[in-house]
């Protein structure tokens, strides 16, 4: 799989797709990873609709697929 990374500057976090695996890095330069085979929307999804993200107070919400992950 190809590795798409998406930074949104006024949220601050760096989120990154590869190997089925979501990367997110905070701010702090802490990494979560989680499996893609948790998030099946996630994992099926295009490019586009895993670029449309916006950090909420506890986590990312996909606008697009309606899945919000806390981190």
């Amino acid at each position: 799989m190809a590795v798409f990374t998406s930074r949104k500057q006024q949220q601050n976090l760096k989120i990154t797709f590869e190997n089925d695996m979501l990367f997110v890095e905070m701010p702090d330069g802490k990494q979560q990873v989680f499996p893609l085979a948790f998030f099946p929307a996630l994992r099926d999804a295009s490019e586009e609709d895993r670029a449309d993200w916006t950090a909420t107070g506890n986590g990312i919400r996909w606008n697009k697929l309606g899945l919000t992950i806390a981190v």
